[in-house]
């Protein structure tokens, strides 16, 4: 077993930046454990999980065991089942007592964001106790990207804190009914999180400098949380090329030297290093092989690789076409870690440098924009939605506006409402909304969070936009929402990021479909670090390249009217000059209408 594994406590956290391998890693150790003797369960925390995909397996919100190996049983936070289950607790009890108005007017407000964060926090602290828990050895957690992650594990804290400071309403999308009866829950959670012999945090990350920096982050924010009994995975590290390949040589040497460079406190940390493998990691004999070394094999140049590569246009056409609207809205969206930041800044300096007026922003609460572009451009703004500072400044707002004509229990009352943790969504969707309208002027190139934080923040849109309608009546069709600008394909163009690997399309496509049923078309997509689209003869990364083939296909039959194929890079694309070229380098394909 990887020293991760060894005397493993009770409960087992894998966190880290989205796209490094924690779902792959988190299965793998699930069946390395099972597999000596121990009953194992395997629970994503993720908004988007792709646990299910990883087995082969339908798995939802009630313990699912996985057939082909004893003693594991897997389960999935769902969101929405978690959110529907809450609310019919909260109105189950009055339905058919109050009137059906204040009926629907109660299942509207529990339709937001707030709502479905506590839900979903609820299933997860329950499963954090010993009378949930304790008949298993272990609890291995696959959680959401880190900056969901760390709002996660903050949740027991905040909503006990706030419990005990005495609870208010006025400022939540979701009401806070049901709260007091999960005190005693809250408190063995914290406790639990606190406590090194019961829980071991696994830090997960690539030979990246971007997913290094965030990981450092996720060390400092977990330690002032008190999770200080930390292990270092990092993953899918490129082995010494025996081919002499002048790519598989470059990106071997970059990554040595991230990982000779690592930050003091990661470097102090107990480590594993996990090769690269040469095909995606789904079905249990390819997750039996993820902590063994992988063979070099003999591989082939496809022919599709060859036609995929030859004579085609560069990214920059995308940008061509983007740049005839002279302003808008532009959102690159995806699964943490295929390049969402990368895409959205390098669109971002090619729109500024035909000198049109650009505004880059992200709502990502782990972005890295300023590292990613590492200078300024003529034409470009560049800021980030920040979830404190937009708190913050939404809370002074409110007690300026509400809070001037109060008395000094009224407005101690107001200060203990805005306390709540749900302020926090409606901050951030003040300024997202803002955002959107900037679009009206200029162009807006959004990095958005990780799928499943995304589509939490598009829920709010949603609610926001229910609730406009309900209250205006038929003066609503002369009211704009930020929905409706999402829904404009004339106005937004969505840009789905993704990886040419099985994981990462699965949910991509599943992302596409979730917005489809919102009314919202994705305008293209990006297919990122592809290794059919560069020039190499190394075999390791040549099956790699063989078994993104059948990736593309999937791509082009979802529908993907333009599709964008950037190539594996030998340098990491960070600093103006490296995302001017990386704006005009890549594949574009065009799909048949």
């Amino acid at each position: 077993m990887p020293g991760f594994l060894v005397d493993a406590p009770h409960f087992l956290f894998l966190t880290g930046k989205g796209g490094v391998g924690k779902t792959s890693i988190a299965c793998a150790a699930a069946v390395a454990l099972a597999g000596a003797g121990r009953s194992v369960l395997l629970v994503s925390t993720d908004p988007a999980s792709n646990v299910g995909q990883v087995f082969g397996l339908t798995i939802g919100n009630t313990r699912t065991p996985v057939p082909a190996v004893t003693g594991l049983s897997a389960l999935e936070i769902n969101p929405e089942q978690a959110t529907s289950a809450y609310r019919e607790r909260i109105v189950g009890p009055v339905r058919g007592i109050l009137p059906a108005a204040e009926v629907a007017l109660i299942e509207e407000q529990l339709a937001g964001a707030c709502t479905t964060e506590i839900a979903s926090f609820n299933e997860f602290t329950a499963l954090l106790t010993e009378d949930a828990a304790g008949e298993l050895d272990h609890v291995v957690f696959d959680t959401a990207p880190t900056g969901h992650t760390i709002r996660l594990l903050q949740l027991p804290a905040s909503w006990t804190d706030f419990l005990d400071e005495g609870k208010g309403d006025a400022s939540c999308l979701g009401p806070l009914a049901g709260l007091d009866r999960q005190r005693a829950v809250y408190a063995a959670a914290v406790a639990a999180l606190a406590d090194s012999r019961r829980t071991r945090l696994v830090l997960v990350t690539r030979a990246h400098q971007a997913a290094v920096a965030e990981v450092q982050r996720t060390h400092d924010e977990l330690a002032a949380l008190g999770l200080r009994h930390q292990h270092l995975v990092v993953n899918a590290v490129m082995p010494l090329p025996v081919s002499g390949d002048v790519l598989a040589t470059a990106v071997h040497e970059r990554e040595q030297a991230v990982l000779a460079a690592l930050p003091p406190d990661l470097a102090a940390l107990p480590r594993d290093v996990l090769s690269l493998k040469g095909g995606d990691l789904v079905g249990l004999d390819a997750l039996a092989r993820l902590f063994e070394p992988d063979d070099p094999c003999d591989g082939h140049v496809p022919a599709a690789r060859r036609q995929l590569a030859a004579g085609a246009d560069s990214l920059a056409a995308l940008v061509d076409e983007l740049a005839t609207q002279e302003h808008g809205l532009i959102m690159t969206m995806g699964k943490g870690g295929v390049g969402k930041t990368t895409v959205a800044a390098a669109i971002a300096v090619a729109l500024a440098e035909r000198g049109l007026d650009v505004h880059l922003t992200t709502t990502d609460p782990a972005a890295h924009l300023g590292q990613t572009l590492a200078g300024s451009v003529p034409n470009l703004e560049v800021s980030r939605i920040d979830p404190a500072v937009e708190t913050e400044r939404y809370c002074q707002s409110v007690l300026a506006r509400r809070g001037a004509s109060l008395d000094a229990a009224g407005r101690a009352g107001l200060e203990e409402d805005l306390r709540s943790p749900c302020t926090e969504e409606i901050a951030v969707f003040q300024a997202f909304s803002k955002v959107v309208n900037e679009g009206r002027r200029r162009f807006v190139v959004v990095d958005t969070a990780p799928t499943g934080h995304t589509l939490l923040l598009l829920d709010a849109t949603g609610s926001y936009h229910r609730d406009v309608v309900r209250q205006m009546g038929p003066s609503a069709a002369t009211f704009t929402t930020p929905m409706m600008r999402l829904q404009d394909p004339s106005y937004t163009k969505i840009l789905i990021v993704t990886l040419p690997e099985a994981t990462p399309v699965l949910e991509a496509e599943q992302l596409a479909g979730d917005l489809r049923r919102a009314g919202i078309h994705p305008w293209a997509w990006v297919l990122n670090n592809s290794v059919a689209a560069a020039q190499t003869t190394d075999p390791l990364l040549l099956r790699r390249a063989a078994a993104e083939m059948d990736q593309v296909a999937r791509v082009y039959a979802d529908g993907a009217g333009r599709c964008a194929i950037v190539p594996l890079l030998a340098s990491e694309p960070v600093g103006v000059d490296a995302l001017r070229a990386l704006g005009g380098s890549g594949v574009t394909a065009r799909v048949p209408a």
